[in-house]
Parts: structure tokens; sequence; C-alpha cells
């Protein structure tokens, strides 16, 4: 593949497999095949745009510059200028259990990266945070535009028991939100169990009040199941959608960005064996 120019290069997918004419070093490797300067690349790597495949291997992320690499090695580079320009939001450790940490993800951070990278996620900061000396393990998810409560794994057996939780349903999740509209003409106290994707769906939602002037209404759930979006597309399709979500509903535009929050995490924790609750209500504005 043809270098390209580096000040025409803002976002490209690159994949090559080394040969015994490529340099040896995984920076001068990229410099030569993209054009892009050392510094971008560098830069590209630690915030994990860039992975390597050994023979036999998987795909992981390398992040250092002077590693050695050989003849055979896949490297691939994901780059987009955009992205790798973001400044995230930080996140904020709620409890360390030792075998598993709980934390509060600010909206517009993802729990875990993509190929393009990964400083805009919860688990970079998390391995950050213990300074690269815990394994990390993702359990659950939370969308990158809301905010609240995530667990992560430090152990293959805290990741495997917590994972068992959340897909038994023996894990309460509890949100809170604000919807467009009085939701009370609908009920105060309810459920909600349009199914998705085929799926049987429950919702259920307590109204805590409701803003006249801003016709809104700031509802406490209960997630009996766990669909992608849930929350947000069942609002929706009962007609009260989420205030700011930038994907379902209308006329529920918001500068300040999604009213939802994960407020709270509950359930037996299989290694203190007692129940335990989690809670982030603390930080909700709404």
């Amino acid at each position: 593949m043809k270098a390209i120019r580096e000040e025409n290069l803002t976002k490209c997918n690159f994949i090559k497999t080394v040969s015994s004419e490529d340099p040896s070093v995984a920076c001068d490797f990229f410099v030569v095949h993209t054009g892009l300067s050392k510094r971008k690349i560098k830069d590209a790597m630690n915030k994990g745009a860039v992975w390597i495949k050994k023979h036999k291997g998987k795909q992981k992320r390398l992040r250092r510059a002077t590693a050695q690499i050989i003849a055979g090695d896949e490297m691939a580079l994901y780059y987009d200028q955009n992205i790798l320009n973001i400044t995230p939001p930080q996140a904020n450790i709620i409890h360390d259990q030792k075998l598993y940490s709980v934390w509060f993800k600010p909206s517009g951070l993802l729990t875990q990266g993509t190929r393009y990278g990964d400083h805009c996620s919860l688990i970079r900061q998390a391995e950050l945070g213990f300074k690269q000396k815990r394994k990390i393990f993702v359990v659950h998810r939370l969308d990158r535009e809301a905010e609240g409560l995530v667990i992560l794994a430090h152990s293959n057996d805290a990741a495997a028991k917590l994972s068992h939780l959340f897909r038994s349903g023996r894990i309460e999740k509890n949100y809170r939100t604000e919807v467009l509209g009085d939701l009370t003409r609908y009920k105060k106290q309810g459920s909600i169990d349009f199914s998705l994707g085929g799926k049987a769906s429950l919702t259920e939602f307590v109204v805590l009040s409701y803003d006249p002037q801003k016709n809104t209404s700031v509802v406490d759930i209960t997630l009996r199941t766990g669909r992608m979006h849930q929350i947000r597309r069942h609002f929706t399709m009962l007609g009260y959608p989420v205030i700011g979500d930038p994907r379902y509903g209308r006329g529920n535009k918001n500068i300040e960005g999604i009213k939802l929050t994960a407020t709270s995490l509950k359930f037996e924790c299989p290694f203190l064996k007692r129940n335990v609750c989690y809670t982030s209500r603390e930080n909700i504005l709404y």
C-alpha cells in the first residue's frame, strides 16, 4: 500500500502483514506505510488505535511505539483524527471491592473502546486509575449517552460470577430519567411490556414529579429485562420520549444531553455473601 500524504489524512483503515523488508519497529512501520508523523503514530498507539495479530494469535491493541515486530505479524491502524482529538469526560470510582469496582460513568464516555481507540472509554480510565495493576473485565454496559453506575470485574472468576448474575436477572438495576409530557396522564405508577426485537421486555416505573412549565416528568425506573436501549425505546413507544435522546423520539431535544442515569445496583454479592446496594443518587441533578 502506498504512503498517504499526512496533510490529507484525517481518517483511514490500514491493515498490512509485515514483510521481511519492513521496519522491525512498530512505529517506524506505520510511518513508512501511512506517511503519518511519529508523533501522530505514537498518539494513536497510546490511545488504542493500533492493533497487532501474531501468528495463530488474537488481534490485540499495541501501545508501545518501540515494540519489535516480525515478518508475518498483521498490523492494523484504525485512524480517525476527530476521535483521537476528543478529550473524554472523567469517570469516578464509587466503591472498590477489590474483586470488582463500581464506577460512575459520565455521559459521553463509552463503557469500552472501539477499534478506533479506547481513550474515551471507562475501561481505559479504570486501567490507568489502577496503574494497570489489575485486569479489567466488562460484565455489563451503559449507553454512551447515559450516565451512572457500571461494575467492572478484576478477575476471571469475578467476571464469570457477576456476568451470571446479570444474565439471570439477579441484579436489580434502577434508573432515573426525565421524559417529555405528563406521564401521570398515562399512569403515576406502572409498567411497560412492549416486546423489543421479538423478546419479552419489562420496564417498571414511578412518576416522581411533573413540571408544567417544561412539560416534563421525572421518573424512577426498575428494569426487569435488559434489552438494548430498553428504557429509551419503551418510553418513546409509550409516547413520552426521554429528554435529550439523540436517537428516539420527537420534540425531546436538550442542549444538556440525555436525561438518563443508572442510579443503583442491588444484588447478593457472591464474595461477601450478603446483599449490597450501590447508589449514585447524589450525582443526579434532576
